[in-house]
């Protein structure tokens, strides 16, 4: 543990709080993606197969438990309690673009070829290209509200303070894990452009609008 992991730890955790509060509060999931919430909650699930098997810390448990259930209370509110809200006409991204390069590569480069090894290794696939949902509904839009933004922007913080993480314990402790980082690394230049509009735009009191697809 360091201080990049727990600051990456407590940015993805606001990231999920403020993702939660936005629809509790408004009643409504417009503007959130459906499909990259349940890319994201079967991350979770196949990362954290080895809950109740492999205990590593108080900390690394409670956090894995809080990852899930946020994960599925999101779900159920946008396909549940607020499914009419919901902007199925514009969350259109195909999840098999995602899905079957993401499976055939788990089997092809992983570091152990067994069942919990390889769930592991999807997972870490899987994430480095979840948002692409949230980010092409975005792009279909055209805009996104404020609070949307937010969460993006600690959901991308999360990914740059663990390739932080990453390099410390790599100087510390000559730790060096390839596929997580190189994961990491794909999924952090996924946000470098949402990161550039953030701060340009967002940040000084815009709205965050992005070029209509022809």
């Amino acid at each position: 543990m360091n201080v990049f992991r727990i600051l990456g730890d407590l940015s993805h955790l606001l990231a999920m709080i403020l993702l939660l509060g936005k629809i509790w509060r408004s009643k409504s999931c417009a503007g959130i993606s459906g499909k990259s919430q349940i890319l994201f909650a079967l991350v979770f699930t196949t990362r954290y197969l080895d809950l109740f098997s492999n205990f590593i810390s108080i900390y690394n448990t409670v956090m894995k438990v809080v990852f899930l259930l946020c994960a599925y209370v999101t779900v159920y509110m946008i396909y549940g309690k607020f499914r009419k809200t919901f902007d199925i006409e514009n969350d259109t991204f195909r999840l098999e673009f995602l899905l079957v390069p993401v499976i055939g590569l788990s089997f092809l480069e992983n570091y152990s070829f067994t069942p919990l090894e390889i769930l592991w290794t999807f997972s870490i696939y899987l994430e480095s290209v979840a948002i692409l949902p949230q980010l092409f509904m975005i792009s279909k839009t055209g805009e996104a509200e404020t609070i949307t933004t937010h969460y993006l922007f600690f959901l991308g913080l999360y990914r740059a303070l663990y390739l932080a993480n990453w390099i410390r314990r790599y100087q510390t402790e000559n730790f060096y894990d390839q596929i997580a980082v190189v994961s990491g690394v794909v999924q952090t230049i996924f946000y470098c452009d949402f990161f550039y509009l953030y701060v340009t735009k967002v940040l000084k009191g815009k709205k965050l609008s992005l070029p209509m697809p022809i």
